[in-house]
């Protein structure tokens, strides 16, 4: 919905532009047809002078030796410049109006040689101008029409004038001679059409040429933006298997930029995807819709992204196959979700049977302690049974603290909400740490903290519990010691950034995906809890966590908090009205040198 908007801007961009285009055609024939009108007149103007300067043989003119005829003439082709202009103004149907005047100067020129001296008059040479001229305007079949016009009216002009229709004002040569001079005129015209109607086709083609160079430039611009407007990955490989077509969308899908992937094998990417094709292929010619693919991506930072494929044959014009078409979309997104819907379902269950364990382990559990202890004191010291009752009273004691875990997991009390400095909860979480036992001479803690108070809406106890039990972990990932980072500042969207990274050993990707899971596979060697409570107070908050990690190259987790707690909206998740906000687990993995 939110895209129509953009569309009608773009497709009214695209009307404005087509309008454009034709209003530019429209002014440059316009100006075409001006250049004829205003170039036509000057052309009479100096055939005027030059006659003038002609019939004075000198340069001081007279009036006695103007060209009186000419000058009518002159006049006459004011008057049409004056109707044409006029007639440009009113109407567009240009082809008619160049027509008109071609046909208009084929009778003026024939009615000058007719005043000049009809069979010797020298401006005969006018009617190749003119053919010339129109060839610039005229197709080529028009352009012979009209040379063929300008013969035949100097064909009739030239037998009126030997048989006394016309009056001559010239000298009039013999029946013979007039034959040779209608015939060498005729021919050198109708060769000055053919020669200007051959003009004409290459004129008309080269302004073909230019639109199907505009037109194929304009399509392929239009395409380029039709393929970078798609959403969706889209690759074009060659019969080889080499890319040359990679779009913006696959761009931000795998991270690679499209100059960098371009006449790269499409197997780096995608792996060995001949497989999919033969399949592909099979069912197009069964006539079945193609099937759809999965496939995990490694991005250039070593991130690995799930997407799915399908793949299309690329045909040519020949309707050869040329190529294969490959269109993908990021599924990480969507598998996390689906993976956190199955996390909230069995965080569910565990919900249900909390209560239960708490009578059915814990009663027992204390009674087994007090009788422990009541034993204890009537045993000696120093002896075996003391040292046995003695690990009683220790192991019920841990079985009490996982019980403990367990139900703070399953049942977290209600939390307090107030507005704390980030940084003041940090510092007491690496105070405490610094007095553990849990830190060793080998271990090195270190903080970057902003200057200005980095406030957020959280419960107080619950926010250093999450940095507790992170900072723990990530010290029992460095056994053999390590640095331990904690990093916080204030990001867009009313957020706060807190990172813990060690240099400890590291996850595999399967430890990553099932880190929040209760009772998950520790690399601590604890219950798995402790990450699992971190998990539920961050969603309880509206926060997320993401996960970094590569084995036997440390750590990196980034909890983001929102600055201000909507209670609305954890209420809703609480009872399953929204969308449940499930946590990114992302994860390096393994890079084959």
């Amino acid at each position: 919905m939110p895209r129509r908007p953009t569309q009608r801007l773009r497709f009214l961009k695209a009307m404005f532009k087509l309008d454009a285009k034709a209003l530019l055609s429209d002014a440059n024939l316009t100006q075409k047809i001006q250049t004829l009108i205003i170039g036509r007149l000057l052309v009479v103007f100096l055939i005027l002078v030059a006659s003038w300067v002609w019939n004075s043989g000198r340069l001081k003119l007279s009036f006695d030796d103007f060209p009186r005829g000419l000058f009518f003439v002159f006049l006459i082709s004011v008057g049409l410049t004056i109707a044409y202009f006029f007639i440009l103004r009113l109407s567009r149907n240009y082809a008619v109006q160049v027509r008109i005047q071609f046909f208009f100067d084929t009778l003026i020129i024939t009615w000058l040689v007719w005043r000049t001296g009809d069979l010797t008059s020298p401006y005969i040479t006018l009617y190749i101008v003119l053919v010339s001229i129109a060839s610039a305007f005229l197709r080529a079949r028009e352009t012979i029409l009209l040379a063929s016009f300008c013969v035949l009216l100097f064909a009739v002009l030239s037998l009126a004038v030997a048989m006394g229709t016309l009056h001559s004002f010239g000298v009039t040569p013999s029946m013979e001679k007039i034959v040779q001079i209608i015939a060498f005129n005729g021919g050198a015209l109708l060769l000055v059409g053919l020669l200007a109607a051959r003009l004409s086709d290459r004129h008309a083609s080269g302004e073909q040429l230019k639109e199907t160079a505009k037109t194929l430039a304009s399509l392929r611009v239009l395409h380029e933006r039709i393929i970078e407007s798609i959403r969706s990955g889209l690759i074009t490989t060659d019969l080889e298997g080499n890319i040359y077509t990679f779009n913006a969308a696959a761009s931000e899908i795998t991270g690679y930029k499209s100059e960098e992937m371009l006449d790269r094998p499409i197997a780096s990417l995608f792996g060995n995807i001949e497989e999919s094709m033969s399949l592909t292929l099979e069912t197009i010619e069964a006539g079945e819709q193609p099937p759809r693919f999965e496939a995990d991506l490694m991005t250039p930072e070593g991130f690995a992204v799930r997407v799915g494929y399908g793949i299309s044959p690329l045909f040519s014009e020949s309707g050869e196959t040329s190529g294969l078409i490959i269109t993908f979309q990021d599924l990480t997104e969507i598998r996390t979700m689906e993976e956190s819907v199955r996390r909230k379902d069995r965080l569910a269950a565990v919900g249900r049977v909390a209560a239960g364990l708490a009578h059915e382990i814990r009663n027992p559990l204390g009674a087994m302690r007090g009788a422990i202890q009541v034993l204890d004191s009537q045993t000696p010291r120093g002896t075996s049974q003391a040292s046995l009752m003695e690990i009683i009273l220790r192991e019920s004691d841990r079985l009490n603290k996982i019980i403990t875990n367990f139900l703070t997991y399953a049942r977290p009390r209600v939390s307090n909400f107030s507005e704390i400095d980030v940084r003041e909860a940090i510092g007491d979480t690496v105070l405490l740490l610094k007095h553990s036992p849990d830190v060793k001479e080998n271990h090195k803690l270190e903080t970057v903290l902003p200057r200005t108070p980095v406030l957020v809406a959280t419960d107080p106890t619950q926010l250093k519990q999450i940095f507790w039990n992170l900072a723990r972990n990530a010290l029992f990932a460095m056994p053999d010691g390590g640095v331990l980072k904690v990093e916080t500042e204030k990001i867009a969207f009313n957020r706060v950034r807190i990172v813990f990274s060690d240099t400890g050993c590291g996850m595999s990707p399967e430890q990553v995906e099932r880190l929040f899971e209760p009772f998950s596979d520790s690399t601590t060697g604890g219950t798995g809890l402790g990450l699992s409570i971190v998990y539920q107070i961050i969603r309880d908050h509206n926060g997320t966590i993401n996960v970094r990690s590569r084995e036997n190259e440390g750590t990196t987790i980034t909890v983001e908090l929102p600055t201000e707690f909507d209670k609305q909206t954890n209420s809703a998740d609480d009872e399953g009205e929204s969308e449940f906000k499930s946590s990114r687990l992302e994860s390096f993995l393994r890079v084959k040198e």
